[in-house]
């Protein structure tokens, strides 16, 4: 069973910046494909950021201009988070699918689960 742990969130004032990270205890075929979602309290879930199976960025619109997405060779995913907003509010979660079009799919449709979630990491921004 594969594990996701993200790190990194916090407090931060508007304008700030974060960078958050998932290591997923192992390297297997069941991460295909890797992403950070958001969830604010009594808001939907949000698609944050993925890298599709061609190892391009795809990001949900609030991310777009502010936050990178990144992978490195192992198995991790990090999500650098610039100018942040209160708006930016919410528990960020590190998912992953063995479908490597799964969570690009996700992100844009907003329908569909994910194989394996993260415990999540709060990340609050102040005015």
């Amino acid at each position: 069973q594969v594990q996701l742990v993200e790190s990194g969130g916090g407090p931060v004032q508007a304008g700030g910046s974060l960078r958050l990270s998932c290591a997923a205890s192992a390297m297997t075929d069941s991460l295909a494909c890797m992403a950070w979602f958001r969830q604010a309290p009594g808001k939907a879930r949000e698609g944050v950021a993925t890298i599709d199976s061609g190892g391009n960025p795809v990001y949900g619109d609030s991310a777009k201009g502010r936050f990178t997405v990144s992978r490195d060779n192992a198995n991790t995913l990090y999500l650098q988070m610039n100018n942040l907003k209160p708006t930016d509010t919410a528990t960020y979660y590190c998912v992953a699918h063995r479908n490597p079009f799964h969570c690009t799919h996700v992100l844009v449709t907003g329908v569909g689960e994910f194989d394996y979630m993260g415990q999540g990491t709060q990340v609050t921004v102040s005015s």
